[in-house]
């Protein structure tokens, strides 16, 4: 099973749900963090990783003097990563999506594999759970990839738990996008309906069931609830705000390690996600 736990917007609990989802399922669980940007499960987890891998996307490199000039590679290129300047063609890598267009459309064979690095995947063990973590290079700006590598580590045997970039962007949807299910967390002010709209409208599109934890539920107004109501989005978790759980969270603390009463609370909602595929 593919469960992906995202949010419209950041800070409002996504981070919490997903370790403690995992963590309480224990060893028939996965965590893959897919928020490359800036990963932040191993801070509850405390991982101890085991292997580092460094991930590349293909790029173009010119062998000039093979080139002459035919164009069919910039023509191809919808991110303008070739372009020819004078008597050269120039390669823009940090433009270059790695769709290999340009390869299959060269006619002289100029084109080089060429690489650039995109960030790193570690894995490791904590608790007896796995966890795997993806981290983009500083300076990268395209994460879809190496979201799209961590998604590699999945285990057809266990509960994979993919904790999701929040938005609704392009990364977003790399994350959710084939998944069995979409565990939404949100909180019930004004902004979290807002940004709940919009990534239950992603969700939509890509036609996926769905579910909804409120965070700091007794907080707010009834305007989330009253939404998803009306949606039928069906609301399987409600965490209340409680000073305690929330310098648990300050200090890198698990609530299911914490207060063990929550493990049975977080196996509860994985038991009624179970219950929404059937």
């Amino acid at each position: 099973m593919l469960i992906s736990v995202a949010s419209g917007k950041g800070g409002t609990g996504k981070t919490t749900v997903a370790t403690n989802l995992a963590y309480s399922l224990g060893s028939r669980a996965v965590i893959l963090d897919c928020d490359v940007e800036e990963p932040n499960a191993h801070l509850f987890l405390h991982p101890d990783m085991d292997t580092t891998e460094q991930v590349w996307a293909q790029v173009p490199e010119v062998n000039q003097d093979a080139c002459t000039l035919c164009r069919k590679c910039v023509d191809i290129c919808r991110f303008r990563a070739l372009v020819v300047a004078g008597k050269s063609l120039l390669v823009f890598p940090e433009l270059c999506h790695s769709c290999g267009g340009c390869f299959e459309v060269c006619p002289e064979n100029a084109l080089n594999e060429g690489r650039r690095e995109l960030g790193q995947i570690e894995t490791g063990h904590s608790h007896g759970l796995e966890c795997v973590t993806g981290c983009l290079r500083v300076g990268e700006a395209m994460s879809p990839p190496l979201i799209r590598k961590v998604r590699a580590h999945v285990r057809p045997d266990k509960i994979n738990i993919i904790d999701a970039p929040p938005g609704t962007s392009c990364p977003v949807i790399a994350a959710m996008k084939g998944t069995d299910f979409v565990l939404m967390v949100t909180e019930p002010t004004p902004f979290g309906l807002h940004d709940l709209i919009l990534a239950v409208e992603a969700v939509k599109v890509l036609g996926l069931p769905h579910g909804l934890v409120i965070n700091r539920s007794d907080m707010g107004d009834e305007k989330v609830r009253d939404y998803a109501q009306k949606e039928n989005i069906p609301i399987l978790m409600e965490i209340p705000y409680d000073r305690a759980i929330a310098e648990s969270y300050s200090k890198g603390k698990l609530i299911a390690e914490m207060w063990p009463e929550w493990t049975d609370i977080f196996q509860e909602l994985f038991q009624k996600i179970q219950s929404c595929l059937a």
